[in-house]
Order: C-alpha cells, then sequence, then structure tokens
C-alpha cells in the first residue's frame, strides 16, 4: 500500500463533491511528474485531498479504487485518471501554513515544489498529518464521510 496527496480546488472539485458522489473520477492532471505518480497508484492505496486556492489544507481521505487508465475525455492517451472513493473528512484541516511551519515536513514535495498536484507521501508523513488533524491513520470517524 502506498499513499498519497492530490490537490484540487474546492471551488470546482472538492472533498465534499467526491463524498457526494461516493467515487469520483480524478482527472484534469497534465504535468507529466504528476502523471507519472498516477501511474503508480493502486487500488487500496490512500489519498489526501487537499485543497487548494484560498483553504490550502489537507482535508480528508479518499482511496483509490481503480488504478490509472486513460483519461475517456481526452485524445492525449498519456493522460490519465483514477478513480477514488471518499473515506473520511478530516476532524481539523491541516493547513498549508502549519505544514511549512513543521521541521519533520520540511522536505517534502508539497512545501519543496509547491506547483505539482500529485506527489506521493511517505508513511511517516502520513502518520503525522493525520496527527495534527487529531485522528488515528485509518480510524474511520463516528460518522459517515463528509
Amino acid at each position: 500500500m502506498a499513499y498519497w496527496l492530490v490537490k484540487t480546488e474546492p471551488g470546482e472539485y472538492g472533498y465534499a463533491d467526491l463524498a457526494g458522489e461516493g467515487r469520483g473520477r480524478w482527472n484534469g492532471v497534465r504535468n507529466f511528474v504528476a502523471l507519472g505518480y498516477m501511474r503508480k497508484m493502486q487500488p487500496g492505496d490512500f489519498v489526501f485531498i487537499y485543497h487548494t486556492g484560498k483553504e490550502k489544507a489537507v482535508v480528508g481521505v479518499a482511496e483509490v479504487v481503480a488504478a490509472a487508465y486513460p483519461d475517456p475525455d481526452e485524445a492525449d492517451r498519456r493522460l490519465v485518471v483514477v478513480d477514488l472513493a471518499a473515506r473520511y473528512r478530516l476532524p481539523r484541516t491541516v493547513s498549508l501554513k502549519e505544514i511549512k511551519a513543521n521541521p519533520a515536513l520540511s522536505d517534502w514535495q508539497l512545501v519543496r515544489q509547491s506547483r505539482l498536484s500529485v506527489m506521493p507521501v511517505p508513511e511517516t508523513l502520513w502518520t503525522l498529518i493525520h496527527s495534527l488533524a487529531g485522528q488515528t491513520p485509518g480510524q474511520q470517524p463516528a460518522s459517515p464521510p463528509q
């Protein structure tokens, strides 16, 4: 199992949209480094959903439910998508400001390559972000995903 982070503009398609649908296609990625990471995603991997724009925070967790496949809405077959299922909203968002202020997170791509829209999350950082959010990794919240 691997851990990932994907970025999205919440006004276009945020965690609440994914949770409302239950399952959604993660598309729109054009950067070839990010696409390379998407090709490595496998069913059962977990993903932080990060809201960009004014929010700039990790807000929830999803699960990869279908490995990368060519984007059916694009002629360029190098562009891929993955299917994600909402799992849970974090009890507290973890802001980029908070992430940047934490020395243990200083080498993470989210800090070093801020424009990258998809990136791996080392397991130690996965656990740390959950801790900062007030949640044990993998622990399901008392209520359904929001």
